[in-house]
Order: C-alpha cells, then sequence, then structure tokens
C-alpha cells in the first residue's frame, strides 16, 4: 500500500507545481512539460500497484480504469513536450488524450466511490479531484482559429486543485497504512 500512495504523491506533486506560474517561469517551458510527463508516470505506477492491490472486483475495475487515464497522461504530456499549442495537431495529439484520461479518472472515481460503499471522506476528496481534471482538460482546449486555450488560468488552477486532492487522499494512505499496514480507502480514494 505505502509504495502504491508514494506513487500517487510524488506524481501529485508535479501536477500540483507544474501549472504554477512561477514553476513555469522559473524552469522554462520544456522542463515544465517534463514536469508533467514524470509527474504522469508516478501516476501510472501508483496506478499499476493499485491494480495489485484491489481487494473487491469494484476496486479492481476503478484501479484499471483509471491506469488506462494514466496511460492518456502519459501519452499526452510526453507529446506536450514537443508539440505547442499553436501546431495544428495539437488537439489530437495532445488534447484528445488528456481529455480521455480525464474521462477514465471521472469514471474511476464514481466507481470507486461506489466500491467503498459511499463511506469515508478519501473517495469524495478523490473524485472532486477527477472532477478538476476534467474541467482542466475542458478548458484546456485549444482553438483551432487562433491557437489559443479556452482558458489557460482556469486550466492550470483546476490541475492544480485536482492534484491537490489527490495528493490529500495519498498521503492520508500512507498515514493508514504506516499505523495499520492497510488502508479501507476503496480504489481511487490514494491516487
Amino acid at each position: 500500500m505505502s509504495g502504491m500512495a508514494w506513487c500517487f504523491a510524488i506524481g501529485s506533486l508535479f501536477f500540483l507545481v507544474g501549472p504554477l506560474d512561477v514553476y513555469a517561469d522559473l524552469v522554462g517551458p520544456t522542463a515544465d512539460a517534463v514536469t508533467f510527463f514524470i509527474g504522469s508516470i508516478f501516476f501510472t505506477a501508483g496506478g499499476f500497484l493499485q491494480i495489485r492491490n484491489s481487494r473487491s472486483r469494484g476496486e479492481r475495475w476503478a484501479a484499471v480504469i483509471q491506469s488506462f487515464g494514466t496511460l492518456y497522461f502519459n501519452f499526452s504530456t510526453a507529446r506536450a513536450i514537443v508539440v505547442t499549442t499553436s501546431d495544428s495537431a495539437y488537439d489530437h495529439v495532445v488534447w484528445r488524450p488528456d481529455l480521455f484520461g480525464s474521462i477514465c479518472f471521472l469514471i474511476s472515481g464514481v466507481i470507486g466511490l461506489a466500491a467503498a460503499g459511499w463511506r469515508g471522506w478519501q473517495p469524495y476528496v478523490n473524485l472532486l479531484g477527477c472532477v478538476f481534471f476534467m474541467i482542466s482538460a475542458l478548458a484546456s482546449f485549444v482553438w483551432p482559429s487562433d491557437s489559443t486555450e479556452v482558458s489557460g488560468t482556469v486550466a492550470g488552477v483546476n490541475t492544480s486543485l485536482g492534484a491537490a486532492c489527490f495528493l490529500i487522499c495519498a498521503l492520508a494512505g500512507l498515514r493508514t497504512s504506516g499505523s495499520s499496514g492497510r488502508s479501507d480507502a476503496a480504489a481511487g480514494a490514494s491516487r
């Protein structure tokens, strides 16, 4: 459990700082894009550990769907390193996988909440993080006519808020796994 929670915590930290203007200005656009890619790798590792640690069918389904979402994020964040918003292929190679990953996260969050029996705070905070990621994906659509995002500010703020939700759940998972050896949170609650 703690390996999974650590992966989600580290991935969340990367997605928390990546959208911050002060960070992006400090490291530059390429390093900022690499930050998201590295974070996505940690999310994927956490997702696969979550599949392995699943105790119920609902938890397993949530973890599998979430892991597909992390793979979409791997692809979109890798492509964002070299494809800019002014590139005509941006929506196809960066935005769509981001949207599909966010859809997978939303579905897994709902399944994870149901698998938890609609109890506990972690699945709700996790689902809120999934909603923030979806808002971010929608706000980062690039209009083909002028190569501008719907709202870069809304996208960045919601990415950070979603990552903060996932970080809170991951840290709670670390605390719980350290004290009892296993978190009672359902799939998705430690993302």
